[in-house]
């Protein structure tokens, strides 16, 4: 019996590449993300979805919310589908962030690195592919979709793949991007990363 989890990146904000939005409250999408999730929407109208489970920062319900609508789903808030807390860093630019020696070595230890007055990636780890193992478990046989955030996704990707939390930004996981995960009685594959939403709606059809 194969239970298939779809994990969905949110789609993007106005601001997404400029600064680090993270935890910060009321951070959503606009016109071009609202399209976005759409299109994430439209691409996944044909899968059969049993549950959808959300982050509950805005700009990841919003996108549930949008694949929700077309299937019979109602979208479920989860606190280990959450953001990153990256304290101290929350909020500010790249260009500022890129000046300073801690957030530098984030970006090439990530396994022994912490964020100031947040949160490590191990602990971000634990919580994704936990709370993803937990809901194998209770719905065995189910399709669920899970809306988080690149490097929660990226996190539960690397512990199916047995990767190095230092190399998680060796991929990337884009806004509006699907990667699956199998998991059977002979363990988990991964069937796709970081695979894009359709353009436009005229190549809708599958997975995002």
């Amino acid at each position: 019996m194969t239970t298939v989890v779809h994990l969905v990146r949110h789609a993007a904000h106005d601001d997404v590449g400029s600064y680090l939005a993270g935890r910060t409250p009321g951070v959503l999408l606009g016109e071009a993300g609202l399209a976005q999730a759409a299109r994430v929407a439209r691409k996944l109208r044909g899968e059969k979805i049993d549950f959808i489970q959300s982050s509950p920062i805005e700009r990841a319900a919003q996108t549930a919310h949008a694949i929700a609508s077309y299937h019979d789903a109602k979208v479920e808030l989860i606190d280990a589908l959450v953001e990153v807390d990256f304290g101290d860093w929350s909020g500010k630019t790249f260009g500022e962030l890129n000046e300073q020696p801690h957030w530098r070595m984030w970006n090439v230890a990530r396994g022994i690195t912490t964020t100031p007055g947040g949160e490590t990636m191990l602990g971000v780890q634990a919580r994704v592919i936990g709370h993803i193992l937990d809901m194998v478990q209770l719905r065995k046989g189910a399709t669920l979709l899970m809306v988080s955030h690149a490097d929660p996704i990226r996190a539960a990707l690397a512990a199916i793949l047995g990767l190095s939390l230092d190399r998680l930004i060796s991929f990337d996981i884009d806004p509006a991007s699907l990667s699956t995960i199998a998991f059977d009685d002979y363990g988990a594959v991964v069937r796709r990363v970081n695979e894009p939403a359709p353009a436009d709606h005229t190549s809708a059809g599958g997975p995002t």
